[in-house]
């Protein structure tokens, strides 16, 4: 397991990797919904990550990959489980009992700040500036819009519970900043050891808390919410997340955090036959503006060339003018 260096960036396929990312979470809402309606939540958690963690053994085992064997290749894995899962998933189910979702939601946001400044102390290549700052903060205010100001009427009731979801960011961050040492690792065999190792630490939990064995068995559709939530924002989002971080870093990864709301929004209009309000679409706006700024390549891409049309177009003028004498250059002898 190396690191590497972390470009501060993104290509193109970086970023429609954290769109992909981004619409596998942003899923996960619809399955948990179905899902929390019938089940206690720690039972939910326990299923999502063991039949994720299930699927990727299957499939790691199919492709010949080796999975860890040793107790000293475990500890990480299990320190990455506690805090991108394990934790982060406690804190934001205890707050959520206590605080709006809508409020939960922009707390949560918060992920980027946190891994973008703890990443400026914590590593090497990934300082924190002054155009990635401006542009979390844009977006962060972009889902602000989109959620609703009105969300924020609830700071400073509940402080425990919102510090709760605050420390779920600051955990997310923690796991990111963590699993740059996991960068040589296949992103599937490092799903594969984290779920494994969320589903070890959540089981005891789920036991102790929800007594699964006297709860009512679920339906079909229970299951298929069960299923989709495990297979495809569990396996498969962490599969993607692991290559995101090992190509990309923690902090731009975390950016996903901001582009959730805009895709659970998205697929609520889809699926859900929900109506957007000026303020979303203003919203996504906002984010879609706080990620070109992160980005760093379209502004100074069009400053450059609306400067050249500038000098082109001063040239020709001058060129053009009528009455004035052709102007001598280097490359053009002057006539006598």
């Amino acid at each position: 397991m190396g690191l590497l260096r972390i470009p501060l960036v993104m290509t193109w396929r970086q970023w429609g990797l954290l769109s992909l990312l981004a619409v596998l979470w942003g899923g996960s809402f619809f399955f948990q919904k179905v899902a929390l309606a019938a089940l206690p939540p720690f039972t939910v958690l326990l299923a999502r990550v063991g039949l994720a963690a299930a699927a990727l053994w299957i499939v790691a085992r199919a492709v010949g990959y080796r999975l860890p064997r040793s107790r000293q290749d475990w500890v990480p894995l299990v320190v990455m489980a506690a805090l991108n899962n394990v934790v982060p998933f406690s804190l934001i189910l205890w707050g959520q009992t206590r605080i709006a979702s809508g409020l939960a939601a922009i707390l949560n946001a918060c992920a980027p700040l946190f891994t973008a400044v703890l990443a400026h102390f914590l590593t090497r290549d990934e300082r924190l500036t002054s155009r990635r700052a401006a542009g979390v903060l844009l977006g962060l205010s972009g889902v602000v819009l989109m959620i609703g100001p009105d969300s924020l009427g609830g700071i400073g009731r509940d402080v425990l519970a919102q510090l709760a979801v605050l420390a779920a960011g600051i955990s997310y961050a923690c796991a990111g900043i963590f699993g740059r040492r996991f960068a040589g690792t296949p992103p599937l065999v490092t799903a594969t050891g984290q779920v494994t190792a969320s589903t070890l630490l959540i089981l005891p939990v789920a036991l102790l808390v929800d007594r699964p064995w006297t709860l009512v068995p679920p339906g079909a559709r229970v299951l298929a919410a069960l299923l989709g939530l495990a297979i495809i924002s569990t396996a498969l989002g962490y599969v993607v997340y692991f290559r995101i971080l090992a190509t990309a870093g923690a902090t731009n990864l975390l950016l996903v955090t901001l582009v959730m709301p805009v895709i659970a929004l998205v697929l609520g209009t889809l699926v859900l036959g929900e109506r957007l309000a000026p303020r979303h679409f203003a919203g996504m706006g906002l984010i879609a503006g706080g990620l070109a700024v992160i980005d760093g390549r379209l502004l100074p891409g069009l400053l450059a060339r609306k400067a050249g049309r500038r000098r082109d177009t001063g040239r020709g003028d001058l060129r053009r003018e009528p009455g004035l004498p052709r102007v001598p250059s280097d490359s053009t002898p002057a006539e006598d």
